[in-house]
Order: C-alpha cells, then sequence, then structure tokens
C-alpha cells in the first residue's frame, strides 16, 4: 500500500490539491490546509506534500525541481518542523480521521 496524499501545493504552477477523498473534512480544516500549503510555497518555493503513511501517521514532505536555484533547502526543514509544532492539534486530529474512517480501527 502507497501513501495517501492529503493535498499539495506547487510554487511552479501556483496550484493547490486537495483529495477529493478527504471531502467529509470539515470546511475549515480544509482552509487551514490550504492557507498552510500555499503558503509554504510561496515562502519557501517547491512542492509541498502532505500525506499519510501506511500506518496512518501524518508526513509532510517538500521538494524541488532539479537545477531550482530559489527553492530554500534549509528553509523548508524548518519550516517543517515548525508547522509540525504549531499544527500539532490539527495533524493529531486529521491522523485520528485517517486511522478511523480509512484504516478502520477504533476512536480512542
Amino acid at each position: 500500500m502507497d501513501n495517501v496524499i492529503l493535498c499539495a501545493s506547487s510554487a511552479y504552477d501556483k496550484k493547490f490539491y486537495m483529495n477529493e477523498d478527504f471531502a467529509k473534512l470539515p470546511d475549515s480544516v480544509k482552509d487551514e490546509l490550504k492557507a498552510m500549503s500555499v503558503l509554504f510555497t510561496e515562502d519557501i518555493g517547491g512542492i509541498f506534500i502532505v500525506e499519510f503513511a501506511e500506518d496512518g501517521r501524518l508526513i509532510l514532505k517538500t521538494e524541488a525541481d532539479e537545477g531550482d536555484l530559489l527553492y530554500d533547502e534549509i528553509g523548508a526543514a524548518l519550516k517543517v518542523r515548525q508547522l509540525q509544532r504549531e499544527k500539532e492539534d490539527t495533524f493529531s486530529m486529521l491522523e485520528m480521521f485517517y486511522k478511523v474512517f480509512f484504516l478502520g480501527e477504533e476512536a480512542q
């Protein structure tokens, strides 16, 4: 089983993608994910991806096209850590949502 992408944003084509499988998330959560993702790519560049691992853990990934001299790799790592701290409650809720509705686990 592959990781499941929740959402992604690209600085290259200025687009945001939200996986339709998560349409049942509250609009406020979807708006927060969009704002977080778009601001990340505007600030750092490249592509920002929020996905679920097979076990339901939320993973924040960032990548850039080869030769992208404007992409800030160090800034990206720092920004990911900052988001993990600042959005800890939101990310925990998303992990629980995924585990219950997609993996069929019992709510804790």
